[in-house]
């Protein structure tokens, strides 16, 4: 096997084309490090929840050059095979852009990527080989976020897209998400998104039939490099998700996290007509190496700790404290927010994307949106995945508009029939699926500033706002179970124990069914994950809990998905309600983690 494995090592090594991973590999092999061989050769990375994702490295189940040669011939191999080329009398002009995905001439690829290790490098890699395959290949102007990737697809009329980005993992990591536009494979109308089966599978084959990188034909040029127009495209659609005249006098601290969110977002913020965010100077800049947090995720303990530093100091200067604190992940599709909590310790309570997510449904709600801003008058369908809160279908029934669940990920939501406004609890929100058929966090944060905006106009507070829904609707309390894990052999272990003996209680509610997921449904394809939910009763104060347990799409985590709901008579009963949710929520955890092993 020892033999073997160095002979596969030495196969790749003389296929690689970059230096740097050819060394590493190198001397790898030179140093018998057969265990770190094994792990980097033990597979092909594959596409999962957000395309490929891995650390940076030199092997197979690494995010290098000869890993990101492969895919993008894989894929080009694909779209030739969905799309034969024309005749070459048919083609367009040099240097001009088709008008839409259906014109004659070669389809046209465009590629974004952010500001990570190798993220232009990857990006160059994939422009050359979609030209060295008959394809045209537009890049993005520079790194950019991840939202205007999505949305140039259908501003171009290309037929695919492309983004380096691993979006909030840590600094070693580098990720490669692939999207369709309209007309391909099936995708009329949901162009945009992110693949899905049977495309992954299929783009897969492609990848593993590749006969090695030096076989990919890849120019020196040939591509083309967007101009600025469509960054002022992407902001004049952006600038379209509020409402026109609405409140704008709004106070918001902003940290990109080292990503490449702020030019857009500011810009976006100026346009739309708010004051100028105030930003965290510490972490303003890209930054690759991400060195202020110990992950660039808002959601991660301590991420946020220098943006409410700076909130504190605002509201010292100013006298009064900002009304909101906001954060994008590294590739800003994400959105994270936080509101003034003067009884926490750093004075500011960060919102979970599910009550953010529920906040923006009453808001578009609220303010006659609900059925407007998608492909069609018949676009009124709000969306969420089976992870996130129940509230949002409550929300939807109440106003009377259609309601969908999907499985973990924007490339499921993205592609719900009439889908008008999607979440997912993971701080993705998508509010203008027309002009970005996939989670915005730009565009997210103007919707959440508007709010704002609106309800300081009346007195009100966003924290208000949620107790409002809580007492319309019930309150919905989440919360989650999350290990990282350095060996996933624990997360597989894990599962193999929750499937051969599931809990028959947590928390001292009984489970009324147990669900596991990779057998599908028919409302759901399969997934590695398993759904429990649980009986209240008048003794408990709890009217329904839910569980949801699966491995991570992008990370080496385990995540269990916790939800309880409570009935709430009148205001003066939401305290008690949240403290026994709190109870409850962390009961339900204690007993997972026995029930699990982890």
């Amino acid at each position: 096997m020892q033999h073997e494995l160095i002979a596969r090592a030495r196969d790749w090594l003389s296929d690689d084309p970059d230096p740097d991973t050819r060394q590493e590999l190198t001397d790898l092999i030179e140093a018998g490090a057969g265990d770190e061989l094994a792990a980097r050769f033990a597979g092909m990375l594959q596409f999962g929840t957000a395309g490929l994702r891995a650390e940076l490295g030199a092997g197979p189940m690494r995010m290098n050059r000869a890993v990101v040669i492969r895919a993008a011939a894989g894929l080009a191999s694909y779209l030739n095979r969905q799309r034969p080329r024309p005749a070459q009398d048919a083609q367009p002009a040099e240097g001009t852009l088709p008008a839409g995905g259906d014109q004659p001439g070669p389809g046209l690829v465009v590629i974004g990527y952010d500001a990570r290790h190798r993220s232009a490098d990857f990006a160059r890699d994939t422009a050359a080989v979609m030209v060295g395959a008959g394809l045209r290949a537009v890049l993005l102007p520079r790194p950019l976020p991840t939202p205007v990737l999505a949305f140039a697809i259908r501003h171009l009329g290309a037929v695919a897209g492309v983004e380096v980005t691993a979006s909030h993992n840590p600094p070693r990591d580098n990720g490669y998400k692939v999207y369709l536009g309209d007309g391909v494979a099936g995708t009329a109308s949901r162009g945009g998104s992110q693949i899905v089966p049977p495309a992954d599978a299929e783009i897969a084959a492609e990848i593993a039939a590749v006969a090695g990188v030096h076989a990919v034909p890849r120019p020196d040029a040939g591509w083309e490099i967007a101009g600025e127009d469509v960054v002022e495209a992407y902001l004049e659609r952006a600038a379209s998700v509020l409402t026109e005249g609405s409140p704008r006098a709004v106070r918001v601290v902003y940290t990109p996290l080292h990503g490449v969110g702020r030019e857009t977002l500011t810009a976006a913020f100026a346009r739309a007509g708010f004051p100028a965010p105030t930003v965290v100077a510490e972490q303003a800049e890209p930054d690759p190496d991400f060195p202020t947090v110990a992950f660039p995720n808002p959601e991660e303990p301590g991420a946020m700790d220098l943006a409410f530093a700076t909130a504190r100091a605002t509201a010292a200067d100013a006298g009064a404290a900002p009304d909101l604190v906001i954060a994008n992940d590294p590739d800003a599709d994400r959105c994270a927010v936080a509101v003034p909590a003067p009884e926490e310790p750093a004075g500011w309570r960060m919102l979970r994307g599910d009550e953010v997510g529920a906040l923006l449904a009453a808001h578009l709600v609220r303010t006659g949106r609900a059925g407007q801003g998608g492909q069609s008058a018949t676009d009124t369908t709000f969306a969420t995945t089976i992870v996130s809160s129940s509230l949002l279908s409550r929300i939807a029934a109440t106003a009377g508009v259609p309601y969908a669940e999907t499985l973990t990920g924007f490339k499921w939501l993205a592609r719900v029939d009439g889908v008008r406004y999607a979440y997912e609890e993971a701080l993705g929100y998508c509010v203008d699926p027309a002009g970005v058929r996939d989670k915005d966090g730009i565009t997210a944060a103007l919707l959440v500033a508007e709010l704002a905006a609106g309800l300081r106009a009346e007195g009100r507070t966003l924290v208000e706002l949620l107790d409002e829904l809580a007492l319309a609707h019930g309150l919905h309390a989440t919360d989650q179970l999350s290990v990282r894990v350095d060996d996933l052999s624990v997360i597989a272990a894990a599962m193999e124990r929750l499937r051969a003996q599931p809990p028959t209680d947590l928390a001292g509610l009984p489970v009324t069914s147990a669900q596991d997921l990779s057998q599908g449904s028919e409302a759901l394809p399969p997934t590695d994950g398993l759904r429990y939910h649980l009986a209240g009763g008048a003794g408990s104060g709890v009217e329904t809990a839910r569980v949801i347990v699966r491995p991570s799409g992008t990370e080496p985590k385990l995540k269990c998905y916790l939800e309880v709901v409570l009935p709430v008579a009148a205001p003066d009963a939401l305290p008690a309600a949240r403290a026994r949710a709190r109870e409850v929520l962390e009961a339900v955890k204690r007993d997972l983690a026995v029930a699990a092993g982890i």
